[in-house]
């Protein structure tokens, strides 16, 4: 972040949750996923599936036959005919399903050196934000904590560019619509929004809009970016009063694994408008 702020007077805050998730008190033995959240699991990643597979219907190009093969296997896991809907059965799915798509470098859902049951923990978060529970001792739930963190890190006296990523997509969306202080630039990164079945109808408050205070909101995807199973927010997303919608810009990365923040943060198209932000702001 000093790379874009360039030593001006902006403060940099970055908001870590992480710890929230692996705190005392979590839900189901072990990784703190419930039964509940190991069947949204399955829903998210069907849906990243056949985004996969409908890109592969509509590229054009020659298939990469391997690619499809394991696509079209993990879809039959997550999705198998007259299989029951049997307590665990949404984790024993996911589970097998990742195992499947991490055997194809261009399907490691989080790099090149973690497991499937690691990795299965980790998109289980969004599970576990989205599904509202694990009260604290004062009743706050997880994602309402969550939020609160996010909160913290906001201006509330003066403006705010925010970047978020992946499932700080969407905590930040909901932080946001109650948030006060001017955003004049909201950046989106990798975003899992537009996931109609597991994602977009448990997002907050409905219909989904942008947050009043938000002047302009940039989205970027990654066409590789399995994640963003539909990156173009603007489809779906209504204005706000401003008449401020998402504009979804898609850019290009090297590498098997392309949604880490990092990532993004490295292409022009991405860092350009937040040093145009700060240049503005800074009065330069």
């Amino acid at each position: 972040m000093s790379g874009l702020t360039g030593h001006w007077a902006a403060d940099a805050r970055f908001a870590y949750y992480g710890d929230l998730f692996s705190q005392a008190g979590a839900q189901g033995a072990g990784d703190g996923l419930s039964d509940a959240d190991d069947e949204l699991i399955a829903q998210l990643m069907l849906e990243v599936v056949d985004a996969q597979l409908a890109e592969h219907a509509l590229d054009g190009k020659p298939q990469d036959s391997r690619r499809l093969r394991v696509l079209r296997h993990a879809r039959a896991q997550l999705a198998p005919v007259g299989a029951g809907q049997g307590i665990g059965s949404g984790g024993r799915r996911g589970l097998n399903a990742l195992t499947t798509l991490m055997s194809v470098p261009g399907l490691r859902w989080f790099g090149e050196r973690i497991s499937a049951q690691a990795t299965f923990t980790i998109v289980g978060q969004v599970a576990r934000y989205l599904n509202r529970a694990e009260p604290d001792a004062r009743g706050a739930t997880l994602d309402h904590r969550i939020r609160e963190r996010v909160s913290a890190c906001l201006a509330h006296d003066g403006p705010t560019i925010v970047i978020a990523h992946s499932l700080g997509t969407v905590v930040t969306l909901e932080t946001l619509h109650a948030h006060r202080g001017p955003v004049p630039l909201l950046v989106t990164l990798g975003s899992p929004l537009g996931v109609r079945t597991a994602v977009l109808p448990r997002t907050r408050p409905q219909p989904v809009r942008a947050p009043e205070s938000v002047g302009r909101w940039l989205n970027f995807w990654d066409r590789d970016d399995v994640i963003a199973a539909r990156p173009r927010l603007e489809e779906f997303v209504r204005p706000n009063s401003g008449l401020v919608l998402p504009v979804s810009r898609r850019v290009d990365s090297d590498g098997a694994w392309v949604h880490p923040a990092a990532k993004y943060l490295a292409q022009p198209a991405v860092a350009g408008p937040l040093v145009e932000a700060l240049d503005i702001l800074s009065g330069r």
